[in-house]
């Protein structure tokens, strides 16, 4: 399992993704989730996976080597003309490596296949955007209505998004909000851990404003995971009592 999110805002975009994978609780790695292409004044496009890490990897390394030699290979991320191309080809090939490692006569992939994705960046004078790419290849994209999206082990870092999510707030604020949704995920599920990726992307720049990685022992990190937790005692402590069994 794993968990990424990624925001839309009103000055850019912000991505963060955990980077464990198991496949049992004594078979537990470390794997990059986030991968990113760009070209200086041209586009910056950033990929989050969740799923099947073989699926994901086929995907990423099928996107990568055909943009490596986007003048000779076609299609590539480097070369389509806009974000919601990018989109149709990253679903594209997200069905296609599914597909493939389907077993012989079946009519649609083993669901142990799947892998789901999420897709943002900015190409040429078009806005930012980004895209939920399911495993048939279809994808959504986010709206003012929905500014984030997530993927993997979803449920217990959303209430927070929900509650305190501003696309105008400051990209300081949006990864605070996020480390918050994170604690609260690690600690509801052994699946989803440290290190944490995450990047941030300005309109209009075509290259990452921050990136970094959280390691388990970030002092930053402790901080935000005991203060969280204190703060939600106090706010706890503090709602009226329940008096209807007295």
């Amino acid at each position: 399992m794993t968990y990424c999110v990624a925001l839309r805002m009103d000055r850019g975009l912000v991505f963060m993704s955990d980077t464990r994978t198991n496949a049992g609780v004594d078979n537990v790695s470390v794997f990059r989730k986030m991968h990113t292409w760009a070209a200086p004044g041209d586009r910056f496009i950033t990929l989050l996976s969740a799923g099947n890490l073989a699926t994901t990897q086929a995907v990423i390394s099928l996107l990568d080597e055909r943009s490596k030699a986007a003048a000779d290979r076609t299609p590539s991320v480097m070369g389509e003309p806009s974000m919601f191309q990018v989109a149709r080809l990253v679903g594209e090939t997200l069905k296609e490596v599914i597909a493939a490692n389907a077993q012989a006569g079946q009519t649609a992939a083993d669901p142990a296949f799947n892998a789901t994705i999420i897709l943002g960046g900015q190409v040429g004078e078009g806005e930012p955007r980004l895209f939920l790419i399911y495993p048939e290849g279809n994808f959504v994209e986010a709206s003012a209505d929905t500014p984030f999206f997530q993927i993997g082990e979803t449920k217990y870092g959303r209430p927070i998004l929900v509650r305190a999510f501003d696309p105008g707030m400051s990209f300081e604020d949006a990864i605070k909000l996020l480390l918050v949704s994170f604690d609260s995920t690690i600690k509801a599920n052994l699946s989803v851990g440290l290190p944490i990726d995450y990047q941030v992307y300005l309109t209009d720049t075509f290259e990452a404003a921050h990136q970094g990685r959280i390691e388990a022992d970030d002092p930053y990190f402790q901080t935000i995971s005991t203060g969280w937790g204190d703060a939600l005692r106090q706010a706890f402590n503090s709602l009226p009592r329940f008096t209807q069994l007295d």
